[in-house]
């Protein structure tokens, strides 16, 4: 019988041991212990961002996406209320810090808001590395169904001014800033716009819409000699608070995105879009390192809806099914 003194350990068993040994010496020693996170290095960090229609939606979506990442932002808006939340929720992205946050309210169609909104981003930030257009839509009581071509023609400049001239002008403002930083500018369309879209739903929407591309495109090939990149993100339906704008209550609107989830044809992705989805996209063509070989294109996000390109044609439809009296074609 060998005794314990004698017996012999197999070397499996020996060297086990000794890893077991090894590993705990490597985990206890200070060299490999990490006491503390103060600060997740982000894509963004120390530059510095503006998102125009940033108090709700993709804006929303767009300023904490960025603060995540690292940036500082200034917000612009025009309802105070929503402006503050929106701030209150890029504090919580970017660990409560004040000085990384810029808050300008006021219309983009006036041109001392555009300018407040590039000197005080400069002032504040001492740069400007990107700017995010994504102030749009229609006015208050446009009508979503039907045509308007023989309406209103207030209706179709106030379309003009927030969603094609305020982008102008404000590309005009910062590009000596952008220039400097070699940055990129994003702007935020519609599927409305594309040379298939629309019919009988928002024409001046649509119009202005048209007409951006066409601004990004000319943007895109003459700024980009100075350094700096132009794109646009072209969204399909997306949960945001448009329609409520338009007098559809909740129960409407919830009613409209079931329906077009429900047809194939008209959402292929059998989803709604959300604010996240296109705030994604707008970070992905902001970031030279993932995007640089890209200029003067629309990134389209529509879940698929312009494979079929029907959402446009019977989106008239389906909104007449949930308001009453409503005739598409008139």
């Amino acid at each position: 019988m060998t005794s314990p003194s004698t017996m012999r350990i197999p070397m499996s068993l020996l060297r086990t041991a000794a890893q077991v040994r090894l590993t705990r010496q490597i985990s206890n020693s200070s060299v490999f212990k990490v006491t503390s996170v103060t600060h997740s290095m982000g894509q963004f960090d120390e530059r510095a961002v503006i998102i125009t229609g940033s108090s709700s939606g993709i804006g929303r979506a767009t300023a904490q996406l960025f603060a995540r990442e690292g940036a500082s932002v200034t917000l612009c808006g025009r309802n105070e209320t929503s402006l503050q939340e929106s701030k209150r929720l890029v504090l919580a992205e970017n660990g409560n810090n004040e000085a990384k946050v810029v808050l300008v309210k006021g219309d983009l169609r006036e041109e001392d808001v555009m300018k407040k909104t590039i000197d005080e981003t400069v002032e504040k930030f001492g740069r400007l590395d990107v700017l995010i257009n994504n102030a749009g839509g229609v006015a208050t009581g446009s009508p979503l169904v039907g045509s308007e071509i023989d309406g209103d023609l207030g209706r179709f400049d106030y379309a003009w001014e927030i969603n094609t001239k305020s982008i102008l002008r404000l590309c005009q403002l910062a590009l000596p800033h952008l220039e400097k930083a070699k940055g990129e500018i994003v702007n935020v369309s519609s599927i409305a716009g594309l040379n298939n879209g629309s019919g009988s739903l928002s024409p001046f929407y649509s119009i202005a819409k048209a007409a951006q591309d066409q601004l990004t495109r000319n943007l895109a090939l003459h700024y980009i000699t100075k350094g700096v990149r132009v794109n646009s993100v072209n969204p399909g339906a997306v949960a945001t608070s448009i329609l409520q704008k338009q007098g559809f209550t909740d129960e409407m609107v919830k009613k409209c995105e079931d329906a077009m989830v429900a047809e194939f044809r008209l959402v292929p992705c059998q989803r709604i879009g959300q604010p996240e989805d296109i705030a994604e996209a707008i970070l992905f063509l902001a970031d030279r390192k993932r995007s640089s070989y890209i200029v003067g294109h629309q990134l389209v996000v529509d879940g698929g809806s312009s494979l079929h390109f029907p959402l446009s044609a019977e989106g008239p439809q389906i909104l007449a099914s949930v308001l009453p009296g409503s005739n598409p074609h008139k």
